[in-house]
């Protein structure tokens, strides 16, 4: 029972990079690609998004409570907790800054989809800040996992 916080963790990370890498470049790509309806594929898309967002928070939390109580302070001298704590803030960012702001927007371009409307311009401009976003924690979230392959070792 004492490798059970160890286990979590590791499944923590696997589920919240390996589900955003499967959503974020294999899911949402298939999606636009096979589907005719892209405002449905945006809304299922979005919906696969809003998990994964829900999957980190709740791993980021997981992981630095394990690693606080495991390391106590001196977690924060740890690159694995700086990219938890990144990887969190830009997974909250996402979630509840930019997120809402692409619903808003795709709600005020009704009945019209956002890209045949007068909102079209700023809709891609925040689509691609989300993307950059999501790109970068992506990008962290493979050292996230090298590291935590090297620390189970």
């Amino acid at each position: 029972m004492n490798k059970l916080p160890d286990i979590l963790a590791q499944m923590a990370v696997t589920l919240w990079v390996g589900g955003m890498w499967a959503i974020g470049y294999l899911a949402a790509p298939v999606l636009f690609n096979a589907l005719s309806d892209k405002m449905l594929a945006g809304m299922l898309a979005g919906r696969m998004f809003t998990w994964i967002a829900y999957v980190g928070m709740v791993s980021g939390v997981y992981l630095l409570l394990f690693r606080f109580v495991r390391f106590g302070g001196a977690a924060f001298k740890q690159g694995f907790l700086w990219l938890i704590v990144l990887m969190l803030l830009l997974t909250i960012a996402g979630h509840f800054g930019i997120s809402p702001l692409l619903v808003a927007l795709k709600e005020q371009a009704l009945p019209l989809d956002v890209m045949q409307s007068v909102f079209r311009d700023r809709f891609a401009t925040w689509h691609g800040i989300s993307s950059v976003v999501y790109l970068v924690q992506s990008l962290l979230g493979l050292f996230l996992v090298t590291l935590n392959r090297s620390a189970s070792r």
